[in-house]
């Protein structure tokens, strides 16, 4: 009998730091994990990309450190204005 090999699904959402008050901190929408800005440890989260557009940050996509959820922050925008 041939048994499948289950993967764990990674899912990805889309935050918006603009709606966001305070110092920028936020929960990763699956698992709860505060992710936080000032974080260095790299042990909340993975930077995977960044996109800038005309010398600013317009989007950047990190990693869980926990769930492995791939989080995309927009709203970098309203952060600068």
């Amino acid at each position: 009998m041939m048994m499948k090999k289950l993967e764990k699904k990674t899912l990805a959402y889309t935050i918006d730091l603009a709606q966001i008050e305070g110092d920028g901190s936020f929960q990763c929408p699956k698992c709860g994990m505060i992710i936080s800005p000032d974080d260095d440890s790299g042990e909340t989260y993975e930077i995977q990309d960044t996109k800038v557009i005309n010398d600013k940050l317009d989007e950047l996509v990190i990693t869980c450190g926990k769930c492995k959820s791939t989080l995309t922050l927009t709203g970098f925008q309203a952060i600068d204005a």
